[in-house]
């Protein structure tokens, strides 16, 4: 199958989405980190709270050339495919934490009352479900007024409802609340040391427009092609959108935990000024023969980071003595020749590259697997 070459950088923007959230999703162990490949503490950013916004954004990017074909057809087939992708991938990522389903310890099913309801798959189907309304129901320029009410919106929403002494901190959050009552305390994430959930209900709603982004990235190079015209102005708008969330830091704090619409900004301004940079190199100077590593992961990226969840629960599942096969890894291969701190980055590395391997396989075979 003959890959148009308007959907390389794409493709290889995608590919280095979900390349690098294997590698920070997967180190060897947790204590020994290399800075750059975790999140902020809290308030913050670091290239790692790049990644998750990133693959919204090529979410959209997608959008911008797949919602065409939805241009004068019935609304039903519109809404019937909407939602079935939708609720495919929501349980998907449900079903990812439910995971191995049984307990092989008690000898029982895992029961669904401990089972986390938000998460990465989850927000990726929120976002993808009423970008998709917005896109398909609105003009370009409703979609930019959409998401500049979303962001005005959610800032309101967390000042006036959050914690008076401090709405953006852990304990002060305004979305604590919704979760904790629509959700329950027991389906919510506990990382931080109390049920808060980075993926939870109220933050999902700025996240919407990362979507909205990258749809209007990918529509403005659909319609204007890859030239430096198209390539210089993202690059401006990157660089003018990075400055207002620069701006509204100092305000409205840039926190990808609690996802803020400061964060929002930088996150998509850094994602258009990455992608112009990818069309420059991609297509305008034709240096494409190091792009195919991470085409492999841009061709079946949902597939893919579905399939490295996968494996890395199995990995902690399957016992090597008198600890799992993920801890043998790290503990007894890596580690025997490495610091716990370089072990940890070479597992990490050796899990994404095992992840490009499955995906290798199935690019050969010309196996491209959609939801």
């Amino acid at each position: 199958m003959a890959i148009n070459q308007r959907y390389l950088a794409l493709d290889v923007f995608r590919g280095m989405t979900v390349c690098f959230m294997i590698i920070v999703n997967t180190p060897g162990d947790w204590n020994f980190v290399y800075g750059p490949l975790l999140h902020a503490p809290w308030h913050g950013f670091t290239p790692t709270d790049l990644v998750f916004p990133a693959f919204l954004f090529a979410v959209g990017n997608a959008m911008a050339f797949a919602m065409r074909k939805f241009e004068g057809l019935d609304q039903g087939i519109f809404w019937t495919k909407t939602l079935k992708r939708t609720v495919i991938i929501f349980t998907i990522g449900v079903l990812l934490y439910y995971f191995p389903f049984f307990n092989f310890e008690t000898g029982t099913l895992k029961p669904l009352s401990d089972a986390r309801i938000p998460g990465v798959l989850q927000r990726i189907s929120l976002c993808y479900f009423f970008a998709s309304i917005i896109i398909h129901y609105g003009s370009r320029q409703i979609a930019v007024w959409c998401s500049i009410f979303i962001l005005l919106f959610y800032w309101l929403i967390l000042y006036a409802f959050g914690d008076p002494t401090d709405p953006y901190s852990l304990a002060g959050y305004a979305g604590n609340a919704i979760d904790l009552s629509i959700l329950g305390e027991s389906h919510l994430y506990h990382g931080e040391g109390v049920a808060f959930d980075p993926e939870g209900i109220l933050s999902t709603l700025p996240a919407i427009v990362n979507v909205i982004a990258g749809y209007l990235a990918g529509d403005f190079i659909r319609r204007n092609s890859n030239n430096f015209e198209t390539i210089a102005k993202l690059l401006m708008a990157g660089a003018v959108i990075v400055f207002i969330a620069l701006a509204w830091d100092m305000v409205f704090p840039i926190n990808k935990k609690i996802w803020t619409s400061s964060f929002v900004l930088v996150t998509s301004g850094l994602s258009l000024v990455i992608l112009a940079l990818l069309i420059y190199v991609i297509e305008i100077l034709k240096k494409q023969r190091w792009t195919y590593f991470l085409v492999v992961f841009g061709r079946n990226p949902l597939f893919i980071y579905i399939l490295s969840s996968l494996l890395s629960t199995i990995f902690w599942s399957v016992q090597v003595g008198d600890k799992s096969f993920y801890q043998w890894l790290f503990r007894d291969f890596f580690g025997s020749f490495a610091s716990p701190l370089n072990a940890s980055f070479l597992f990490a590395l050796f899990f994404m590259l095992l992840n490009w391997l499955l995906g290798y396989i199935l690019d050969k075979k010309r196996i491209y697997i959609k939801v």
